[in-house]
């Protein structure tokens, strides 16, 4: 298993690993000199010499050159000094050229052959005509790379909305992905100026507890679910995650703070009465006495419709079936058969009914079809 070694080029940024290449007495905050892809560079120790799997090993792996001696120091001291002036001179440049763009840091590399300039802008610029003008002036190789505005706020540094110094200067590495879904999972005010940072993207911090967040919101009640207190019956006004409480509205729209705990809601109950009290159950009792009511009275009217006389074979069937009490399911469906709706108002019955209408305008239509071709399988005119 190879040996590598953690540096980082700037503070607070990514950690890249190199091969150790036998320097095995480093220790954390050495200055190394490393090979990269744009020649040497001067690094910081922030990891020392550890061993890991091949497989974490992607690709090829530059390795440590030397450790980084007296004049390297200096040297690179001299260039850090110069990218102020560099600075002023690249916006100087752009402004003659009128380009929108914003010059944000300009970076030499370790021997000063290499000129990096980070710039902002909210479109595409074409600055060939820059760069050429800024090689002459430099005399060395110019590098243009533009960046968003969460890099420019952590390139500029800042103060947050806490007070505090911008996690992205301070200690934050990487950015990660924050979504408005973080936002209402903590209650927070959907307004962009309360939820934004100093780069006008949303802030990085609302990340940092949305884990505990999710998990709390799935011990608690749904907004406006119904639910059973000590306190009686009522619906769930506010939920506090991490307290593990919720506020209800009684029935006497009084409000009260619940532990989760001591909470049942009705909805999830699915058919079993609460232990605690019989407040469900009761519920449920009265809409079923209801819905059996309604029901028998339907069944009461299809009985007392003219098509249902004692002379007539539905007639007899339905005095028939009058004495037996049958089942809300079955009157549900009985009724569903003739087009009888449970819930329709008195003096409706299966003579106005949509598919009993349906069926007497096909037979007259098919009536009339008849007279006019002379009767079905013979045809008008013919003997």
């Amino acid at each position: 298993m190879p040996i590598v070694v953690g540096v980082q080029f700037k503070s607070v940024t990514k950690v890249y690993h190199f091969d150790s290449n036998q320097l095995l007495d480093l220790a954390h905050q050495d200055f190394i000199v490393v090979d990269t892809a744009r020649g040497p560079e001067v690094a910081q120790v922030v990891q020392p010499p550890h061993q890991i799997g091949d497989e974490e090993v992607v690709g090829e792996m530059k390795s440590v050159l030397r450790r980084a001696n007296p004049w390297d120091m200096v040297q690179r001291d001299m260039w850090q000094h110069k990218e102020q002036e560099a600075l002023a001179i690249c916006r100087a440049k752009s402004r003659e050229h009128r380009l929108d763009i914003k010059m944000v840091r300009c970076e030499y590399s370790f021997d000063g052959g290499r000129l990096l300039v980070y710039f902002a802008s909210e479109d595409r610029v074409d600055f060939r005509s820059l760069v050429r003008e800024l090689a002459r002036v430099f005399h060395t190789r110019i590098e243009m790379r533009q960046i968003g505005v969460r890099d420019e706020a952590k390139l500029l540094d800042g103060v947050g909305k806490c007070g505090r110094q911008l996690c992205c200067t301070s200690w934050l590495r990487e950015f990660t992905p924050v979504s408005i879904r973080m936002a209402k999972n903590q209650q927070l005010p959907l307004n962009p100026d309360e939820i934004s940072g100093v780069c006008g993207r949303l802030l990085c911090c609302l990340s940092y507890e949305d884990d505990v967040y999710r998990e709390q919101n799935k011990k608690m009640p749904k907004l406006g679910a119904e639910v059973v207190t000590p306190h009686g019956i009522g619906r769930v006004r506010h939920i506090h995650p991490l307290k593990e409480t919720v506020t209800v509205m009684l029935e006497n729209h009084a409000l009260v703070e619940v532990a989760v705990g001591e909470l049942i809601s009705t909805k999830t109950s699915a058919g079993h009465s609460c232990s605690t009290c019989g407040g469900c159950t009761t519920k449920r009792r009265a809409g079923a006495e209801e819905d059996n009511a309604r029901a028998r009275e339907a069944n009461k009217r299809r009985g007392n419709q003219p098509g249902n006389q004692p002379g007539n074979q539905s007639g007899q069937q339905g005095q028939a079936q009058g004495n037996v009490v049958p089942t809300e399911d079955e009157i549900e469906d009985d009724l569903g058969e003739v087009g009888i709706d449970s819930d329709a108002a008195p003096g409706t019955g299966p003579a106005d009914s949509p598919r009993r209408k349906r069926r007497r305008r096909n037979r007259n239509r098919n009536e009339r079809g008849g007279d006019r071709t002379g009767g079905k399988g013979n045809p008008a005119g013919s003997d």
